[in-house]
């Protein structure tokens, strides 16, 4: 747009004269070919596709153009939105907006941005070299791009400078002063615990098989998939396949809940590792002796225990308090690289996707994001794997024979001097087994849930 004859002129002349340059064939219509061609010949800066979905969605006849009413009504509208906006950024109301304003806006939004990665914003809009954007700069800039509101904006500029604006780990939605006032944030809870809550049921039996290999997988002893899946539904029949589902189930609930209150607490002054990596840590040490008691009712034979308040009765009575923090460590320290790997994956993906199949929107869609953080969890898994086996060894002792006691360093040159490193990833197969059908039958659900509680996408 630099050095073009600002918007401001045509707007002057109710947009009649910007119409009629535009309108190259003179039917009184302005196509897609024409708008792209006219914009790129006065060097007004647009993005790729913004032609297609700017003539898409002010076309109310959808005859495949503009006439002047629909461009005119298009272009008034859209600038009502752009001037709430240009408002919301000028902070001091000077008419002016400025490199510390645009840092603060996205502070506001959660999004921490250096100074240099403001000005780089603010320079993509001035054209006078000020260092500041006026309304017409501001108007010259968005006016044949699509994005009015300030998220739209925030994710065009991640488009065009790849900002590196970290995504949450635990808490995926973003949820906005809107959704915090009227009480649609609880729907959006609600709607992912159930998600959580069929997702879990239906992957159980894989989650069992996992935890069986994790602790009683070894060199003589060796479990497979199919035994194991046997030897269960011999010992307790196929109902046995889901011991262990309901606390599962239920830990989400708090978890859900603790991870959201520790997240909203620091998202502000934190980075979104921080945030995110500290909301598990507080989740997962609040609920920590449910996780105990998931393994020890996972593990358990047919008898062994009458539900849950008779699991944690017997562990007390028998072990004392202690037993419930059992592979604490272990599993605190599997927070920090699972969090990093999985939000720089995540990342990685997100830009490599954006800077090759980005078109006319920065939003990749729903297969996309989800192949992203499939990938990205996966990758976290991975790596803390051996951390989880630890875990659930340490969480199980009190089911072994007294000899496999033993502290963390201790446990890991057991495993490692009798089966070698692949003994820390015991149980690992049935464990990426239920990633695909985890991740789809919460998604499904988590769409379901949000149609029937009337959360609009």
């Amino acid at each position: 747009a630099r050095g073009s004859p600002s918007i401001d002129q045509y707007s002057q002349r109710s947009y009649q004269d910007l119409f009629d340059k535009l309108d190259t064939n003179k039917d009184g219509k302005v196509d897609v070919a024409e708008l792209r061609a006219g914009l790129t010949a006065m060097g007004i800066s647009f993005r790729k596709g913004a032609a297609q979905k700017i003539v898409s969605s002010g076309d109310k006849n959808k005859d495949g153009g503009l006439d002047f009413n629909e461009f005119n009504k298009y272009l008034k509208e859209h600038e009502k939105k752009l001037r709430l906006t240009f408002k919301s950024l000028d902070k001091n109301n000077d008419g002016r907006i400025d490199a510390s304003e645009i840092k603060q806006s996205l502070e506001e939004l959660g999004m921490d941005i250096t100074q240099e990665e403001a000005q780089t914003i603010l320079q993509s809009m001035d054209i006078d070299g000020t260092m500041m954007v006026d309304w017409n700069e501001w108007r010259d800039h968005f006016l044949f791009n699509p994005a009015h509101n300030l998220n739209e904006i925030v994710r065009y500029w991640k488009h065009s400078t790849v900002l590196d604006i970290g995504e949450s780990i635990a808490i995926p939605d973003e949820f906005t002063e809107e959704e915090k006032t009227s009480g649609g944030w609880w729907k959006q809870l609600a709607a992912g615990a159930m998600a959580g809550a069929v997702s879990r049921t239906g992957t159980a039996p894989l989650d069992r098989v996992k935890v069986f290999m994790q602790v009683h997988s070894s060199k003589s002893n060796r479990i497979t998939l199919l035994g194991g899946f046997k030897q269960m539904i011999k010992e307790g029949g196929v109902a046995s396949l889901w011991r262990g589902n309901g606390i599962n189930v239920l830990k989400i609930a708090p978890e859900t809940a603790i991870k959201f209150m520790a997240y909203e607490q620091k998202v502000q002054t934190y980075q979104r590792f921080m945030a995110g990596s500290l909301a598990g840590a507080t989740a997962q040490s609040s609920i920590y002796p449910m996780e105990v008691m998931k393994t020890r009712l996972t593990l358990g034979k047919t008898g062994q225990y009458n539900g849950m308040f008779d699991c944690a009765k017997k562990i007390l009575r028998k072990e004392g308090i202690k037993a419930f923090y059992k592979g604490y460590t272990p599993n605190m320290i599997g927070i920090i690289p699972y969090a990093g790997i999985d939000l720089a994956v995540y990342e990685s993906l997100k830009n490599a996707w954006l800077s090759r199949y980005a078109k006319d929107t920065a939003n990749p869609g729903i297969l996309v994001l989800l192949g992203c953080g499939t990938i990205s969890s996966t990758c976290g898994q991975l790596a803390s794997y051996p951390l989880a086996l630890l875990r659930t060894r340490m969480q199980a002792q009190a089911t072994l024979d007294a000899s496999d006691k033993s502290t963390m360093s201790g446990l890991v040159k057991g495993i490692l001097a009798n089966e070698g490193f692949f003994g820390l990833y015991r149980g690992i197969l049935p464990n990426f087994m239920k990633v695909i059908p985890a991740v789809s039958i919460s998604y499904v659900v988590y769409e379901y849930m949000k149609t029937g509680l009337g959360i609009s996408k």
